[in-house]
């Protein structure tokens, strides 16, 4: 099967754009476009609460996955590595037209592969510097590490530090990482992000 996924992260952002991209590279390669997933949802949402995550669950072997360019996929390179090696381990094909990624059992996809993960490695180092270098600065801002006693004193706490919450997410700092800095447990942060709107 033959699945084209587009995303766009607004309503002000247009679906029919990258439905005829992908429509025009599937003419000019002679395939047919069995499926159309589409979603207006930020990145920065799950892949949970986002119609791609259920897609993955869904692909079979052989399948094909196609979307305009890898961003549609996923907002950071672990991210859309995590996508690809989910694909790749079903033995799906993925294909991304604006870069000419073809990713399926063969030696070029591999490279690309080894490619990724090597920059994801890379990113995962740089993510956990900012994480080092935030905690470092909340120290010196005197925020007090380390579990608050009582849920007060856990909402009180984050509270305080919402601002330091909003840049730590806006740098693509994990919540479990977030969590761990305000010493909290992440479903403590996770309902407070709902409740100020930041999730």
């Amino acid at each position: 099967m033959i699945i084209a996924y587009i995303r766009c992260s607004t309503q002000k952002q247009q679906t029919s754009h990258q439905r005829h991209e992908i429509q025009e590279y599937a003419n000019k390669n002679g395939l047919v476009i069995d499926r159309w997933v589409e979603e207006t949802i930020s990145s920065r949402k799950s892949l949970k609460k986002r119609k791609l995550g259920a897609l993955l669950e869904e692909l079979q072997e052989n399948d094909v996955l196609i979307a305009t360019e890898i961003s549609r996929l996923g907002r950071s390179l672990l991210e859309v590595m995590g996508i690809l090696e989910t694909c790749l381990s079903k033995d799906c094909q993925v294909i991304t037209i604006k870069e000419n990624y073809h990713l399926g059992n063969d030696i070029q996809s591999q490279v690309l592969a080894f490619a990724f993960g090597l920059s994801a490695q890379i990113e995962r180092n740089l993510i956990s510097q900012r994480t080092k270098s935030s905690l470092d600065n909340c120290r010196a801002a005197g925020v007090r590490l380390g579990r608050p006693m009582g849920a007060e004193a856990k909402k009180l706490k984050l509270a305080k530090n919402a601002k330091t919450i909003e840049n730590l997410l806006a740098k693509g700092v994990k919540k479990t990482q977030i969590a761990r800095i305000l010493g909290v447990q992440r479903m403590t942060l996770n309902r407070f992000l709902k409740r100020t709107g930041l999730a």
